[in-house]
């Protein structure tokens, strides 16, 4: 199964190296389309991302045009401005999930168009949005929890201590 993880302008570096790194835990795939508010070897990218970069399967693209003449797949559009949520959605085999800049979001002209595909994740009304980083995390844990987490260890153990059916939670 293939997840990918698309970062349509991202501007904070932190956000973009958490989310690498959920990439990387996850095995999903990572995308960047350009213009980005930071260059790839930022020391603030480099440290959210820690020392997971070379698990990574990076792809950065030179804008939104780019990007879509050189992939297939399911789109998915991760928006406030979305009417369904992201639960209302059946997640195929190689499908991307879209997030936007931290400060824009996604273009409204793109939403519009793909506006079957346009998914939110539900918070309190006066609220502006979650963080990228936690919403590219809800979204890719929620295709994988429907794949059934695949290649994902689901089995946590102790170091001292072994889990019995007695004690197993």
């Amino acid at each position: 199964m293939e997840l990918n993880i698309v970062l349509i302008e991202p501007q904070i570096p932190q956000n973009t190296g958490n989310i690498a790194r959920t990439c990387a835990v996850t095995g999903a795939r990572l995308h960047l389309v350009k213009p980005m508010g930071f260059s790839v070897d930022d020391k603030k990218l480099k440290h959210a991302g820690l020392d997971y970069w070379h698990y990574l399967d990076i792809t950065y693209y030179d804008g939104l045009p780019d990007f879509f003449a050189k992939t297939t797949g399911e789109y998915f559009y991760f928006s406030t401005k979305a009417v369904n949520t992201y639960c209302d959605v059946t997640y195929p085999d190689k499908c991307f999930l879209l997030f936007g800049r931290e400060d824009k979001g996604l273009p409204e002209d793109l939403l519009f168009a793909n506006k079957d595909r346009c998914v939110r994740i539900p918070m309190i009304d006066e609220m502006r949005s979650l963080n990228l980083s936690n919403s590219a995390a809800i979204g890719a844990y929620e295709v994988l929890r429907q794949w059934g987490f695949p290649e994902l260890q689901n089995k946590g153990s102790l170091t001292k201590y072994v889990w019995t059916d007695a004690n197993n939670m």
